[in-house]
């Protein structure tokens, strides 16, 4: 399993995983350009407010595309049993 290095808003962050050093650069870019956003929006917020924004926003995220997923999965079992194979 490849081991990363990274800085990634000021802290450096060391960790093993099993994902592709391209995965890894693309959640590192993503963290950095929402991280930016906030910051830019939020005045005078703590580094540790921000980055609860953030994971805040992360998971709202990923809730809402499970969302998505589900009805997608649905709308798909429908068709499916209205037009079997």
């Amino acid at each position: 399993m490849p081991r990363y290095t990274l800085s990634l808003m000021g802290l450096d962050i060391s960790f093993k995983t099993d994902a592709t050093a391209d995965r890894v650069e693309a959640a590192k870019g993503l963290l950095e350009e929402r991280y930016e956003d906030l910051n830019k929006n939020a005045g005078d917020l703590s580094k540790e407010r921000l980055l609860t924004f953030l994971a805040l926003s992360l998971a709202d995220d990923y809730l809402e595309n499970q969302q998505k997923l589900r009805s997608l999965e649905e709308k798909i079992g429908q068709i499916l049993e209205k037009n079997p194979s």
